[in-house]
């Protein structure tokens, strides 16, 4: 019984398309490495659950230890902050986005990931939905990547106020997005998979200037 839903699932999954798939040569094409490059890649089917509960209860507490810890304020990432493994981005007060790879929770995915969170919680002291589908991931890294997010990001992404570790919800190119920067020249960008298509192309666009300038 077992094998069969395990062979089931991979069928599934194995349907999948992401939401740029269909730029997958582009994005490629359009990267380029050196000391001005930048390169832009998509990271599909990251696990994501859309976590509310108060941090300070103790569902909260037994969230977090699922999670690998809440942030408690603006800007902070719980968990691995540097993407590597499960991260917890703050959206609000009570409301926070957990991010972690595909194959989460003991190759379980996405529904074992909210089942644990689910049983932190408790009854009636929060709400966990997987929301996977919801968002794709975009990975923006190179010496340019702060440049080429400047020219449509209303952050402030020097480096004494956006450091690696941190992550905040803003606006790329007018599109709402969760903006992660993981280490010092890469940044991931969670747009809502039914922008990621323009998004994905305005980045292309803002990259092209830098990229040219390598290859020449």
């Amino acid at each position: 019984m077992a094998e069969t839903a395990e062979r089931e699932s991979a069928v599934i999954r194995g349907l999948r398309r992401s939401p740029v798939a269909h730029l997958a040569e582009e994005f490629a094409q359009g990267s380029v490495e050196g000391a001005h490059g930048v390169a832009l890649r998509e990271v599909p089917f990251l696990t994501m659950v859309g976590l509310r509960v108060n941090p300070a209860s103790a569902a909260g507490e037994r969230v977090g230890a699922v999670a690998g810890g809440l942030p408690n304020s603006c800007g902070q990432v719980g968990g691995a902050a540097d993407g590597s493994g499960t991260g917890t981005l703050w959206l609000g007060p009570q409301e926070f986005l957990v991010v972690a790879p595909e194959d989460v929770a003991d190759d379980g995915g996405p529904a074992a990931l909210v089942s644990a969170l689910q049983q932190a919680l408790g009854q009636d002291a929060g709400q966990a939905v997987d929301l996977s589908a919801n968002r794709t991931t975009f990975e923006l890294a190179g010496p340019s990547a702060r440049e080429v997010l400047e020219k449509s990001c209303a952050l402030d992404l020097h480096p004494r106020v956006f450091k690696p570790g941190t992550a905040y919800v803003t606006e790329i190119g007018l599109i709402p997005a969760l903006l992660w920067k993981v280490d010092v020249q890469t940044y991931r960008i969670f747009p809502r998979a039914s922008f990621a298509d323009f998004l994905g192309r305005w980045l292309l666009d803002g990259m092209q200037e830098f990229n040219a300038a390598q290859v020449s």
